[in-house]
């Protein structure tokens, strides 16, 4: 069979395959990009990245991926490797910046600047949820938490202060620095540590970090927590082999916590990639990606 083209249709031809290659390229932009929110006097940026998915469907999960001190929101997507989850998995993650030239979170006694500064962080993330909310097919009912050091940090926060907007948290090598935690409703924990974290010790005490502040034992965070949420089972052995540690407290009021401790890594994001040139090796004991989105399906706000 043989194709036969006048010249006008052969251009009209082209014309039309270029302006699909055209739209193509086109689409696959609006599925991930930087935009920019006004808080407080202060141009607040972040990345956002929608799955491929988004044009297909009614609603999506909201996770919100907070970076460490130093860190940034494309230091941390390339790092923890969720954005090739949440494409796989089919939600939608966005990468908040936080303020300074060393970038930090204000999570309560830490960190950096963003602490001096007394940088509002939990209004940020307020505002940028309502935004997003208002912008792309999020269930309101389906947002959610993760970070990392003090990124993690501020996720414990945001739990304290924000519970009617985040249906879950999941940190990871970090401990709590807020000094005043009232949440109105039970928040779901998924923590994960390493033995061999020398910047936030999962024992507690002083790290080798630049913060030089207390870090509260991991233990005594999630017992908190373990009250707040009216668990009644206290922590407990799951599973365990020679690469992790698994502990629950159970129980609880719409809620559980979680919390995986490795035998191997350090201070980095387990099954991503270090988080600088000297940073840490991080865990192959346990996926956070894997661990996290399994997690948050499990729970909603009412």
């Amino acid at each position: 069979m043989s194709l036969n083209f006048s010249i006008p249709g052969l251009l009209a031809f082209c014309l039309l395959i270029g302006a699909c290659k055209k739209n193509e390229n086109k689409a696959e932009e609006v599925f991930h990009f930087n935009d920019t929110i006004q808080v407080d006097g202060l141009t607040r940026s972040y990345t956002i990245n929608l799955p491929p998915s988004y044009y297909d469907a009614s609603s999506f999960s909201l996770v919100l991926a907070l970076h460490g001190g130093g860190g940034s929101s494309s230091q941390f997507e390339k790092s923890t490797k969720l954005t090739d989850k949440a494409n796989a998995a089919g939600f939608i993650v966005v990468y908040p910046n936080g303020t300074g030239l060393i970038q930090t979170w204000n999570a309560g006694q830490c960190c950096g600047s963003a602490m001096n500064n007394n940088i509002d962080d939990v209004r940020f993330i307020s505002m940028l949820i309502d935004k997003l909310i208002s912008k792309y097919k999020i269930n309101p009912k389906k947002v959610y938490a993760t970070g990392h050091s003090n990124g993690g940090m501020l996720c414990y926060r945001l739990a304290c202060e924000l519970p009617d907007k985040l249906a879950a948290i999941a940190p990871n090598s970090c401990t709590m620095v807020t000094t005043t935690c009232n949440p109105s409703k039970p928040v779901p924990i998924l923590h994960m540590h390493s033995k061999l974290d020398e910047h936030v010790p999962y024992l507690g005490g002083y790290g080798n970090g630049i913060t030089g502040i207390y870090c509260t034992p991991v233990d005594d965070v999630l017992n908190l927590w373990s009250a707040k949420n009216g668990c009644t089972n206290a922590k407990h052995l799951v599973f365990s082999n020679s690469m992790y540690s698994y502990y629950q407290w159970s129980g609880c009021s719409d809620s559980r916590i979680d919390y995986y401790l490795t035998n191997d890594g350090g201070h980095a994001w387990p099954g991503g990639l270090p988080g600088s040139a000297n940073g840490d090796t991080p865990s192959t004991a346990i996926s956070a990606n894997d661990l996290l989105w399994s997690f948050f399906q499990e729970f909603h706000l009412p």
